[in-house]
């Protein structure tokens, strides 16, 4: 693994070489725990720093999306950035082992979780598309990534956001929201945008990144809508131990 410098992931490459290949990305936003900053059911202190992401319960924690990708048999962490810039305090990119596919992982701090959501909504309509440069190979985020990904608290519960209009020239993307009753709060918006909802929640629940793994590998296998949905409610209840019945029926998904 390896560093990736600010000029990667701070430039929209505007003309490639023709020997770079486009890879099929996935954008992940983390809005980090964060007990001062967002209306939770406040977790141990430690976790529940939205400005530490090494031991945040989102992140760096057992379940959280960097530490348990980077355990992964799916998934090879090859690069990380620390504080590239603004919102976000880290950026750790991941490798699929099997399919020709790269996740680009975000940890937003915790006291920005506004612009996290902000941010996911507009990527979801296609808008603000970016590329990064690894391997020879372009991997889109923002509005360019295949599929754009929310974990964290459901901020829409607390506040309130701009929905935003579609760019010239946009293409809706493909879209999961873990986090807390998404589908009431996300799913409405993101079929304004036209954007697919391939996995939301109807109730409360822990946005911990095994949910996450299940979901996108039914999704890169392009499984139906249903079948995703049997992923992740048969992730969920192995962690969580409340049933797969339960677990199916905490999960939506679109075909």
């Amino acid at each position: 693994m390896r560093a990736i410098g600010y000029i990667l992931f701070g430039m929209l490459i505007a003309a490639q070489p023709a020997t770079q290949e486009r890879a099929r990305t996935i954008h992940v936003f983390v809005a980090l725990c964060d007990n001062a900053h967002q209306g939770i059911v406040p977790v141990p202190e430690k976790l529940g720093n939205g400005e530490d992401p090494a031991n945040n319960l989102y992140w760096g924690a057992l379940y959280g999306v960097k530490t348990y990708l980077s355990k992964s048999r799916d998934w090879t962490l090859v690069a990380t950035e620390k504080t590239p810039g603004g919102e976000i305090l880290e950026r750790a990119v991941f490798k699929h082992k099997v399919e020709a596919a790269y996740l680009v992982a975000d940890a937003y701090r915790g006291d920005k979780i506004k612009k996290a959501v902000e941010d996911v909504l507009s990527a979801a309509a296609g808008n603000n598309g970016k590329t990064l440069t690894l391997d020879k190979k372009l991997l889109g985020i923002h509005g360019a990534a295949d599929l754009v990904v929310y974990v964290g608290h459901n901020g829409l519960m607390d506040f309130g956001v701009d929905q935003p209009t579609l760019e010239k020239g946009a293409i809706p993307r493909d879209a999961i929201v873990l986090a807390c009753k998404s589908k009431p709060y996300f799913q409405p918006r993101l079929a304004q945008l036209k954007c697919r909802s391939v996995l939301l929640t109807t109730g409360f629940m822990a946005p911990e990144a095994y949910t996450l793994e299940a979901a996108l590998t039914g999704w890169l296998e392009k499984e139906s809508g249903e079948k995703i949905r049997d992923r992740a409610a048969r992730a969920y209840d192995k962690y969580q131990k409340c049933g797969v019945k339960a677990a199916r029926r905490l999960f939506y998904g679109e075909d």
